[in-house]
This record gives structure tokens, C-alpha cells and sequence, in this order.
């Protein structure tokens, strides 16, 4: 009879990989052997096959934790979204005026654009098994000039050989900025970003268009014009543009994915077809999208997209660039997979474009109807969605997996205000209203010095006085979902 013990440890390695977490640490406990084995691999196995991409903890899981620690981290995140168990924090006191503000995030910064200024916070490492510091590195005013044409509206960090310096800043009037965070020097006592600006080649838009969306993906960055000018431009030659089109009606966002087999750019516009998918080979935009997306045949038809992003990276379709989620004016969230070959009708007024992709999932929170602002995806078990509402400063989360519920809340300190921009990663959301960022954080390990200290409220409270469960947290109010399904 062949002993466990005397198996390769090939075959060893490839039986840790149906392994779960509980019989990971079962098996760690038999012997010294297999302490050993699940240590050395069975951890790193388990990681690998339950990813959780999250930008602010990449530095302590790639430094200061092991996978162990890592795994262990997952986990206990992993349950506190099953029971909806968070802390909420704002990031900064509220901003002088009303913003439009847009996050841009890295493994190393999040960085926000409000008017005309931007505000910097770093990813501390962690290497007691607590939750990473985020940290304030401090803020810089772009222009003083007041004409709203010279406000932030798009931003987005751009390659620099991992640096995670280096930001592509758009302006309402269609200039660029490169602009590169030198951070703060230790000797520094302000909290001024010290940034290094060069200008790049602009959009030369018609007097009355304004600039709406950056997205970038490997070399290729994407511009997009209310108007519907969409210009996709080579990072490493900015000063030469690849090609644009013309989409002729007003246009919102833009998700441009070359990571795709067929790479594509998704634009979300006010129009009969507010979604289209439009390919990129050869480096240059397609005029004619290659498909529209559409919306469930339950749903009163969306006018407008607002919000794209990438699927989630664990769910029923895999983690493929092919996947595309959106947010409607219609406040539904919709999933659509373009390897699907679910149609609906082609739209009447637009004869020669195709038949609309159907999505496979669409979401929705029965108790509001207002339009979605913003998506994104990540969360517990990489297998969540999260909108950031036009009102009331309103996030909704879902579980695609079990997508009849979901939760709704309001931000800490409950501005009445759209939520502008969202990021969701494995343990933490971060979104921006009008007048200031936060996060909710989902992971274990929260001190008191893992997010800014803002001293007292704007409300005028000690954010230690208003019922946070961990002492840490701000109040905030939050809801289960009546459950709805809807019909695709």
C-alpha cells in the first residue's frame, strides 16, 4: 500500500490544489511534513486559486506578509462581507466647495482630482498582521484660475516601469497635463505634493465641448469628449495620436480594455444606443461598433450610461476582459459577456448597427430609482459589484452569485451628493462625493492610525462618538435589499 507520505511532491502540490482553507490547516496539523508542504506551497496554491486584486495591500502581500498571512487576510475579509460587517470613514474634511471629483488609483497611491487641485494618499505596509495604513502624502493646486474650463474631469495613472508616479491629467478644456508625484521629503512639515508638470499634446475640442474620460490599458490611453470625440493615443509617443472617432451624440465614459484577444474601447453615451463596444485593431479605433449592448427585456430601456468597468474577478464567467458591467440612468447595473450570443432586437432607428448584446445578469435595489453614477467591481470572494448612486451619496453592493439581495448605504457623514467615482478591491471600497473621499473597509486589523485622523467632524462630533460598532468607523445608515429578480 503506498503511503501519503511517500508521493512526489508534484503530486502533492497538485492535490493542495482542491484543497480549501480548512482543510489546508487540518492537513498543516497532521505532522511536521505537512506543516511544512502546506507553508511552503499549499498557501501560495490557495492564493493563486482565489485571487483577490486589491492595489492598497499588494506592498504588504508582496513584503511584509506570507501567503499564510495573506490567505488568513482574505478569509476573515471574505466573511466580513458575507455579514456586511465594515468600518466607514471619511479620508479628508469636506472641500470648500462642490466637486465633481475622480479617483485614480495604483499599487501605491490613490490620488483624487476636485477642481483644480489633487490630493495624494499613500499604501503603508504592514507587517504585524494589521490592516495597512492608508496616508495622507499631501495635496497640489493645478491652476488658480476659477473659469470652471480649467477644472480636473478625467484623470488616470498611466505606465512608468512601476514607479506608480506618473498621472494623465485632463482638463474640461481638452489640455493634458503628464504630471509625475515626487512625494514628500522627510524633512517636509506641510502636506504640499511636491509634482513634476509637462504638457502634453491636447484634444483641441470646439469652444463649447469639455473633456469627460480617460481610461488607460498597457501602452494606450483613451480620451473621450462630451461631444463624443473619442481619440486613442500611444502613452510611449504622446505626442502622436492613433486615431479618433466621431460618435456624434453626447458621450459620458469610456473603459478601454487591450488586454483583451480583440482589443476594444466601451463607450457609455445619451443615446438609442447608450453602450457600444467599438474594436481596435492595428492600434486604431473602429468608427462602426461591433456590438451594442443592451439591457434586460424586464428593464424600462436605459438613455444613458454612465459608469463601465471590468467584471468581477471571480464569478460565473470567469476573470476575462470579455466581461463589461455598466450603470444606467435607469439605476440598473447590467453584466454583459461578449462571448455571449444572446441578442435582442436591433434597434429601429439605427437599422445597420447589430442586434444588442442581452446581458447575462442585470442588478438593481428595488427601493431607488435614481441613475447610477459609477461601478465597480472586486469585493469579498472577488465576486461583488458596487454602484455609486446620483443621490444622497448612496452605494449599493451585490454579490453576483446570489444577486436577488444586496446592500445600500449611505457614505460616512451622508453628503447630498452623487457618488462621482468608485474603486472596489478585495477588502476596501474607496468613493468620492462632492465634498470629500472615504473608504469602507471590510478587512480585519483596523486601528486608529490605519486611516487619517480628521479630529472632529463636520458635524461637530468626535468621529470616536458616533456609533461606529469597532471604534474606529463612523455611523452610517445601510439597508438589505428587497429581493427583486429581474429577467434577461
Amino acid at each position: 500500500m503506498i503511503s501519503f507520505y511517500s508521493l512526489p511532491t508534484e503530486i502533492l502540490i497538485l492535490i493542495l490544489h482542491q484543497l480549501l482553507v480548512q482543510d489546508l490547516s487540518a492537513l498543516a496539523r497532521t505532522s511536521r511534513f505537512f506543516h511544512a508542504v502546506v507553508n511552503d506551497f499549499g498557501w501560495a496554491v490557495y492564493r493563486r486559486n482565489n485571487p483577490r486584486p486589491s492595489m492598497s495591500l499588494l506592498k504588504s502581500q508582496t513584503s511584509g506578509w506570507t501567503a499564510k498571512d495573506s490567505a488568513k487576510y482574505d478569509v476573515l475579509a471574505d466573511k466580513s462581507w458575507s455579514q456586511f460587517e465594515f468600518s466607514a470613514r471619511p479620508l479628508a474634511s469636506p472641500w470648500a466647495g462642490k466637486e465633481q471629483p475622480i479617483l485614480a488609483i495604483n499599487p501605491s497611491r490613490l490620488v483624487i482630482g476636485a477642481g483644480s487641485s489633487i490630493y495624494s494618499y499613500t499604501f503603508g505596509t504592514s507587517t504585524n498582521h494589521g490592516a495597512p495604513p492608508v496616508v495622507l502624502e499631501g495635496s497640489c493646486v493645478l491652476t488658480t484660475q476659477r473659469d470652471r474650463r480649467s477644472c480636473i474631469t478625467a484623470l488616470t495613472f498611466i505606465p512608468d516601469g512601476g514607479l506608480d508616479q506618473t498621472l494623465c491629467v485632463g482638463f474640461q478644456d481638452g489640455t493634458f497635463e503628464r504630471i509625475i508625484i515626487s512625494g514628500r521629503s522627510k524633512r517636509q512639515t506641510t502636506a504640499n505634493l511636491r509634482v513634476q508638470r509637462s504638457t502634453a499634446q491636447p484634444l483641441h475640442l470646439p469652444s463649447k465641448d469639455l473633456l469627460e474620460s480617460l481610461s488607460s490599458s498597457r501602452n494606450s490611453l483613451l480620451s473621450l469628449s462630451a461631444g463624443g470625440r473619442a481619440t486613442l493615443t500611444d502613452i510611449t509617443m504622446p505626442s502622436a495620436v492613433t486615431s479618433t472617432i466621431e460618435l456624434g451624440t453626447r458621450s459620458w465614459v469610456s473603459h478601454l480594455s487591450m488586454e483583451s484577444t480583440s482589443p476594444y474601447a466601451a463607450f457609455g453615451t445619451s443615446s438609442a444606443t447608450p453602450l457600444t463596444i467599438h474594436p481596435i485593431t492595428n492600434d486604431r479605433l473602429a468608427q462602426i461598433p461591433s456590438a451594442v449592448l443592451g439591457q434586460a427585456a424586464s428593464v424600462s430601456n436605459g438613455s444613458a450610461v454612465y459608469g463601465i468597468c471590468g467584471g468581477p474577478p471571480s464569478s460565473l464567467w470567469g476573470s476575462s476582459p470579455e466581461v463589461v458591467v455598466s450603470g444606467w440612468y435607469n439605476g440598473s447595473v447590467s453584466i454583459h459577456d461578449l462571448r455571449s450570443s444572446s441578442r435582442g432586437c436591433a434597434p429601429e432607428i439605427t437599422p445597420h448597427s447589430p442586434a444588442p448584446l442581452r446581458p447575462v445578469l442585470t442588478l438593481v435595489n428595488s427601493w431607488s430609482i435614481e441613475p447610477i453614477y459609477s461601478v465597480s467591481s472586486g469585493g469579498g470572494s472577488g465576486s461583488h459589484v458596487a454602484a455609486g448612486w446620483a443621490r444622497h451619496s448612496l452605494v449599493s453592493m451585490w454579490d453576483v452569485r446570489s444577486p436577488v439581495g444586496g446592500l445600500s448605504l449611505h457614505a460616512p457623514l451622508n453628503d447630498p451628493s452623487p457618488v462621482y467615482s468608485l474603486f472596489l478591491e478585495s477588502s476596501r471600497l474607496f468613493g468620492v462625493t462632492q465634498s470629500r473621499p472615504f473608504v469602507l473597509d471590510f478587512g480585519p486589523g483596523i486601528t486608529e492610525t490605519t486611516y487619517p485622523d480628521l479630529g472632529f467632524s463636520s458635524r461637530g462630533f468626535s468621529h470616536f462618538n458616533q456609533k461606529g460598532a469597532d471604534g474606529f468607523g463612523y455611523y452610517v445608515t445601510k439597508y438589505l435589499h428587497r429581493p427583486s429578480r429581474v429577467e434577461s
